[in-house]
């Protein structure tokens, strides 16, 4: 994957805990050694701490009529999530939330499915400021451990050695961009699919125990990322096809999650569809370790909302809504809803 995007000295330091972008066998090494930190156990124990951060958000807009869901929770929301996940100070943790907004602007954006060489020179000041701040928590845990993520990570030990800083920082970097912009569309585009269709809202409302299968639904309809570029490494046919080595694909997801030879009436929000076998989180060795972290945060935020709001509705004015372009993120990055009643 790195064959595909610009290259620059203070910043290659991403690729190298990058999971996503590596290939067998340095990805299965790399993935060992993360998944023996970043347990489902460790996940679970977050909902506590989860539900106490989204709480307080809600608590800042609660006598509001109407806001924007994104500012207020869905954007903040994974980024102190992250923080408190991997350990670092409650002071510092709007650093994260700057870093999380840099990516999105380094992460290409528009018709562009990669990152131009303009998009990495933009992003070399926010790079340098990641690495020297996560070179410093790493050393702090080196000396004295700590319960935490970055903890994990450093002692995390398999036949095949250990992690390396850089590695460490790369993947905290992988972690802030998927985790947060991941995360953020499936909570917008969750309550954005109930909205648009009241009856299952209302049934959802009525029983609890369909919020996973709702979020799942909406993942399938509007997954975070529409599309994904990848290299082949060698010749490869397919559907009578020749595509050659070295070449560069563009592979919709989003499409292939409407596929009507997969899914009955694809373009329908369905509760009770069979839930497997949607990329929305993708498939096989690259499925996304952060899945059940953004799981985990739907299912909150989306039980709080309608605790707290039972007649919340996205607002019908114009411009309540507006998107991230869909080439890049299927999400909405202003979701203004109302509360009243």
């Amino acid at each position: 994957m790195s064959a595909v995007i610009p290259s620059h000295p203070d910043t290659d330091w991403m690729a190298k805990g990058n999971v996503v972008g590596m290939d067998p066998p340095m990805h299965g090494r790399l993935r060992s050694l993360v998944s023996k930190a970043f347990t489902p156990r460790l996940v679970a124990g977050l909902e506590p701490r989860i539900t106490e951060l989204a709480s307080g958000l809600l608590d800042a807009v609660a006598d509001r009529d109407r806001f924007d869901l994104v500012e207020a929770v869905t954007h903040p929301l994974p980024v102190f999530v992250i923080a408190e996940l991997l350990g670092v100070p409650l002071e510092d943790q709007p650093l994260f939330e700057k870093w999380g907004l840099d990516f999105i602007l380094a992460n290409g954006g528009g018709e562009s499915a990669l990152p131009s060489e303009e998009n990495i020179a933009a992003f070399v000041r926010t790079a340098v400021e990641m690495r020297t701040y996560m070179l410093d928590q790493i050393a702090l845990r080196r000396t004295a451990p700590r319960d935490d993520l970055i903890t994990q990570l450093v002692l995390a030990r398999t036949d095949e050695g250990q992690l390396d800083d850089d590695e460490i920082v790369g993947f905290v970097g992988t972690l802030l961009l998927a985790g947060h912009i991941t995360t953020t569309a499936v909570l917008g585009s969750t309550v954005l699919c109930l909205d648009e269709n009241p009856e299952a809202f209302a049934e959802v409302r009525r029983d609890r125990s369909l919020v996973p299968a709702a979020v799942e639904e909406s993942v399938r309809l509007r997954p975070a990322f529409s599309r994904l570029v990848r290299m082949t490494t060698r010749e490869s046919e397919l559907a009578g096809v020749t595509i050659p080595a070295g070449q560069v694909l563009t592979l919709w997801t989003v499409s292939a999650n409407r596929d009507p030879e997969r899914f009955t009436s694809p373009d329908a929000f369905e509760l009770r569809r069979d839930q497997g076998r949607h990329l929305g989180f993708g498939q096989g060795v690259h499925f996304c370790m952060g899945a059940p972290l953004a799981r985990l945060e739907a299912r909150i935020v989306l039980n709080l909302l309608m605790d707290r709001f039972p007649g919340l509705r996205v607002a019908g004015d114009a411009d309540a809504v507006a998107h991230h372009h869909p080439k890049n993120v299927v999400g909405p990055r202003r979701l203004t809803v109302e509360v009243t009643g």
